[in-house]
């Protein structure tokens, strides 16, 4: 094994934030065992794809367009899109385990059929998204780490923002909600760093097609204002 990497070959990356959380329900842990695997996009983990081949995304999801989200909590903005856009193919990324389960049961109400799910690091989806696939990208109020010293752990960094660009295809669209005005201040600063153009509009108004979250109504309801950014892929 060679210095910064792990035995199956991935590279090390730092990962921050919580993996589980409050113990899962009975019916949570079902869905888990019975629903996940079926949902995924294809070989995404190291220790299945060490090779890091492109996934087959025609042989997964046909003709379909392809939208990830990055980050999905528990679900809610990802079963929105997926039942208000059935064209279209939408791959979730999301680490926390008990996020990921809660997506599962509500894929299960919503009988939506056109939902993936990576239930790890959103940086390992990147490496075998093949170049351009990507045809629109969300990320909707992600881990503030509001601490001057954390910043560098948030997704707006070049280490995310690089491989993001280089999965979406040209004119696709990056979404990003957050009630952080310091985030704020980061997105823009990074992002078109990355080579992203930003897409002008108010920041203070939502898309035409967002549902508004429980992170937004406790954005509201403890009196922060929620930002609302576009970029394109030039």
């Amino acid at each position: 094994m060679t210095k910064g990497s792990h035995s199956s070959g991935a590279p090390w990356r730092n990962f921050y934030g919580r993996i589980r959380g409050k113990t899962l329900r009975p019916t949570q842990k079902d869905h888990l065992e019975h629903d996940l695997d079926a949902l995924s996009p294809g070989p995404v983990g190291w220790d299945v794809n060490p090779e890091r081949a492109p996934l087959d995304l025609a042989a997964r999801f046909g003709e379909r367009p392809i939208w990830v989200e990055i980050g999905f909590g528990g679900g809610e903005h990802l079963v929105h899109m997926a039942k208000t856009n059935p064209q279209v193919a939408i791959i979730g990324a999301e680490p926390f385990i008990n996020g990921v389960a809660m997506l599962l049961g509500k894929i299960r109400d919503a009988g939506v059929d056109n939902i993936s799910v990576h239930p790890g690091d959103v940086r390992d989806l990147f490496d075998v998204l093949p170049e351009g696939s990507v045809e629109k990208a969300f990320l909707n109020y992600p881990d503030p780490w509001p601490k001057a010293r954390h910043h560098r752990r948030r997704f707006v960094t070049q280490e995310h923002l690089v491989p993001l660009l280089h999965v979406l295809r040209p004119g696709a669209e990056f979404r990003v909600a957050t009630d952080i005005p310091d985030y704020v201040r980061q997105t823009l600063e990074e992002v078109p760093v990355a080579g992203f153009e930003r897409i002008d509009h108010s920041d203070d108004r939502a898309w035409v097609d967002w549902p508004s979250t429980r992170y937004e109504q406790k954005a509201l309801r403890e009196g922060r204002r929620p930002h609302y950014l576009t970029f394109r892929k030039p």
